[in-house]
């Protein structure tokens, strides 16, 4: 992909400054693999955030590198095509955007969700309207799942974490949870509720993806590509195949591959938020 000249002043890089918090402790690299793989790219990981923490232990202070100082601007500008994407996109549909916040941080800090561990992956924090990036995650979806890792793989994760703060803006997220506190609905039914939620996100970053390039012509050959990858590397039934050998469809939570590819497609062959009703496509 093509950089483009944005840069947002709502990047908070925590990176080298002790991790505002502790070093991971216990659990284990397998504990911490299933962390990742189960909450990646998902809107609230409050269950597991403060699970094998030792707050007492602090990470030394350290001076970022070159190639760090490159990932900051990259997630800057990043962030700066969501901003102005978005503020269209609201403004088009008779809406005000509200800029989200992102951090980067390494190993732990704190969040309005909770203590953020970096195995988690990144993910959004509704409390804090934030998104947490720890760019070192990106190995582990090349290695161990499969996944080609480009520049704009990472800006695709990105905008499916910035269409959760999308959700938060426009009262989706507020609703899913007060159906998961009603207790009225079974854990398969608040499943499907899940799929259709991260679903949404998917179809908001390719929709970002499409309007930002019709802006900026950013996209190079093999881009959408790369994207697609992440996203079915991070389908339920390849994760269930890779980590239990066999597919429990009740059990997803995020959807399948193929699920996660076409609503990231929808959304960036047509551009247009009002096709993105991904809630009434799978809650028939």
């Amino acid at each position: 992909m093509k950089w483009t000249s944005g840069r947002s002043g709502n990047v908070d890089d925590r990176r080298g400054s002790g991790g505002g918090g502790g070093m991971l402790v216990g659990g284990g690299l397998g504990t911490l693999i299933i962390a990742a793989i189960i909450f990646f790219l998902g809107g609230d990981p409050s269950a597991i955030l403060s699970s094998g923490m030792d707050s007492g232990a602090q990470t030394e202070q350290r001076d970022l590198n070159e190639n760090e100082l490159k990932v900051r601007e990259f997630v800057q500008m990043i962030t700066a095509e969501n901003e102005k994407t978005w503020t269209k996109v609201f403004s088009e549909n008779g809406m005000q955007y509200q800029p989200a916040k992102v951090v980067m941080f390494e190993a732990v800090t704190q969040s309005g969700c909770g203590t953020a561990q970096a195995a988690m992956g990144p993910f959004y924090c509704p409390a804090d309207q934030t998104v947490y990036m720890d760019m070192s995650f990106f190995k582990e979806l090349e290695q161990r799942f499969g996944a080609t890792v480009t520049e704009f793989s990472i800006a695709y994760v990105m905008a499916h974490e910035m269409g959760h703060h999308v959700q938060t803006l426009l009262g989706t997220t507020q609703k899913v949870d007060q159906l998961r506190s009603s207790g009225r609905y079974s854990e398969a039914e608040m499943n499907r509720v899940s799929v259709a939620t991260e679903l949404q996100a998917d179809f908001y970053a390719g929709l970002w993806a499409k309007q930002t390039d019709n802006r900026e012509k950013f996209l190079e050959p093999g881009d959408i590509e790369s994207a697609i990858s992440a996203a079915e590397a991070v389908g339920d039934d390849n994760i269930q195949k890779r980590s239990q050998g066999y597919v429990n469809q009740e059990g997803f939570t995020h959807g399948s591959s193929a699920q996660r590819r076409d609503w990231f497609m929808k959304g960036y062959n047509t551009g247009d938020i009002r096709q993105g009703d991904t809630f009434d496509a799978l809650l028939k």
